[in-house]
């Protein structure tokens, strides 16, 4: 009891130094959070495919399209168990500034393999009966207040003109790392508009999604498939719907691996800040630890003291750090808005800013617990005065 009361004490002896320690500590460990937390997010669509689903689009590029009639050839593929289809539509809000995914989709098909997407079934079955309807994310609908029943027009990009929908349903995600950014029409109303005004390009999909019977199966299924294309003016390359995603994280993977550097390189501050406070420190009682081994402290007493000092800062900037990066996160999730659809502090980020303030406070307390254990008696009481 006295051990913990003499730690406390010597922790806030030096009160300024001991805050701009932990200040130090709290800012590099709600840096460390957010960093781990942003690589969490660009992996959470591929932490959120589903097995049981696969992907097929055109084997040159996405850029290219596939017939819709692929559609009945996919369907009777062995192992298939539903087939749906659309198209990126890349249409812009007001500006280019409000950007969030937004299809042409098959819906009753589309719905049907994504179970995540929870729609009530008034608004489905609304969703379902409108060609001109749309379902949002709850949070696409919240940042732009719309409501059930809003007219909303997107200016074409991909398919040049001012497109009209109608807000027909709302959909919430049933997990924490379902996008809930995404905005979806019929493809039907694309079609048909398209084939109007540019007929050359009616009847075409950017991709199908397919369901299938087993997951176990799944390779063998995209064999299939594309073998049923092969040397055709369009063949396909069916995949899994998470080795399609890891895709799209290749292509920035240098990011990711710079941003992993960065999440060292602050651990590594950190454990300078933390090992030049307790070098001060130590430095600074070696007498003292002179004075409480003549009155019978052993060396792991004083080692005690020392490391326990050290982890009490740390811990305590751990934890200022850790709850700041909740209200932190919530903001930067805001101002990216759907660029990194989930972004969400993971149990694991928190458990690694444990561990990471446990390591430095451990190091940075070796070589000042080191000195003052082999420091002699007579030297040190020669720095008392």
């Amino acid at each position: 009891m006295h051990i913990l009361k003499l730690l406390f004490r010597n922790t806030l002896r030096r009160k300024l130094r001991t805050f701009l320690t932990v200040l130090g500590i709290s800012i590099a460990i709600l840096s460390f959070g957010l960093l781990r937390t942003v690589i969490h997010a660009w992996y959470a669509g591929v932490d959120a495919s589903s097995a049981s689903r696969l992907v097929t689009r055109n084997s040159i590029s996405l850029v290219f399209s596939l017939p819709i009639a692929y559609r009945e050839r996919i369907r009777q593929v062995e192992g298939v168990k539903v087939v749906s289809y659309g198209n990126w539509f890349g249409g812009i809000y007001i500006n280019e500034k409000n950007f969030f995914p937004n299809f042409a989709v098959e819906p009753q098909s589309y719905l049907t393999l994504y179970p995540e997407f929870i729609l009530p079934e008034d608004q489905k079955e609304a969703f379902f009966r409108d060609k001109k309807a749309f379902v949002a994310g709850r949070k696409v609908v919240e940042k732009y207040k719309w409501e059930i029943g809003d007219t909303i027009t997107l200016k074409g990009t991909i398919f040049p003109g001012d497109w009209e929908f109608v807000l027909r349903g709302i959909y919430y995600g049933r997990e924490k790392n379902t996008d809930e950014t995404q905005f979806f029409f019929h493809w039907d109303y694309l079609n048909e508009t398209v084939r109007k005004i540019l007929p050359q390009r009616a009847d075409q999909v950017g991709f199908y999604m397919i369901g299938v019977t087993n997951p176990n199966i799944a390779a063998e299924v995209a064999t299939r498939i594309d073998k049923a294309s092969r040397n055709s003016f369009a063949e396909t390359l069916t995949e899994t719907e998470k080795a399609f995603q890891l895709g799209f994280v290749s292509m920035s993977e240098a990011i990711i691996i710079a941003i992993q550097l960065v999440s060292l390189v602050v651990i590594i501050i950190i454990m300078a800040v933390a090992a030049n406070t307790m070098a001060m420190t130590a430095r600074e009682r070696l007498g003292e630890y002179a004075v409480f081994k003549t009155l019978g402290f052993r060396s792991m007493h004083i080692a005690g003291l020392i490391f326990g000092e050290s982890l009490l800062i740390t811990m305590t900037g751990c934890l200022i750090g850790m709850i700041l990066t909740f209200p932190a996160a919530k903001v930067f999730a805001n101002a990216v808005g759907p660029l990194i659809p989930v972004f969400i502090v993971e149990r694991e980020t928190l458990i690694l800013d444990v561990l990471a303030s446990l390591l430095v406070g451990s190091i940075a307390a070796i070589i000042p617990t080191w000195r003052a254990v082999h420091i002699r008696i007579a030297d040190g009481l020669r720095r008392i005065g």
